[in-house]
């Protein structure tokens, strides 16, 4: 009969053992996704057209490659209204490499824009999209529109 205590106390250490695994675990993966390299996306450059406004983003991988690379962006206008919704492809990236990508808004002119929310990442390579968000930087140099997060 001694045996009996002992086993059923088993599952009771196991659960101990595991909860103080389990931060330890969280905290392992939260550095690996700090310590990845950061992509940067830029919106660099805003381009007036008769059709609409072109759009030029810089996107800097200095990790590697990346494929696909696919960005749910919201367009606001002047007034912080929704302007249009797009998906935008910016992969594939090589390996340590910097990039530009050019888009039209056509029916919008560049005056216009408020500013771009990256809404959502779509695609990652083999990353899943919200870890991939975690690790997208994003600026603008475009005089007056802003590029968020």
């Amino acid at each position: 009969m001694p045996l009996a205590r002992p086993i059923r106390l088993l599952p009771i250490f196991l659960i101990a053992a595991g909860l103080f695994q389990a931060p330890a675990l969280a905290q392992d993966q939260q550095a690996a996704e700090e310590a990845a390299p950061r992509v940067s996306v830029e919106l660099n450059r805003l381009e007036s057209r008769n059709e609409g406004c072109r759009v030029w983003m810089r996107v800097g991988n200095p990790g590697p490659a990346v494929d696909p690379l696919r960005l749910d962006l919201v367009v606001f206008g002047k007034d912080s209204v929704v302007n249009r919704r797009l998906a935008l492809d910016l992969g594939p990236l090589p390996a340590e490499k910097t990039m530009v990508r050019i888009f039209d808004l056509a029916g919008t002119p560049c005056d216009g824009l408020g500013y771009i929310l990256l809404n959502d990442v779509l695609a990652c390579g083999p990353d899943a999209p919200p870890a991939c968000l975690a690790r997208l930087s994003v600026s603008s140099r475009a005089q007056g529109v802003a590029l968020e997060k």
